[in-house]
């Protein structure tokens, strides 16, 4: 499991990883989105 983390941990490092860390906090920022965010973590909540 620690390789796992080891990959996720460099990728997050990498510039592509932080491209992507970047467009989440933008998209994370949107209320649309946080709109349709919550409504799913609604819907897996009842399961």
């Amino acid at each position: 499991m620690a390789s796992l983390f080891s990959k996720i941990a460099a990728f997050v490092r990498s510039p592509q990883g932080r491209r992507v860390t970047e467009q989440a906090k933008q998209m994370a920022k949107d209320p649309r989105k946080r709109a349709q965010a919550q409504q799913m973590f609604r819907k897996f909540r009842k399961r």
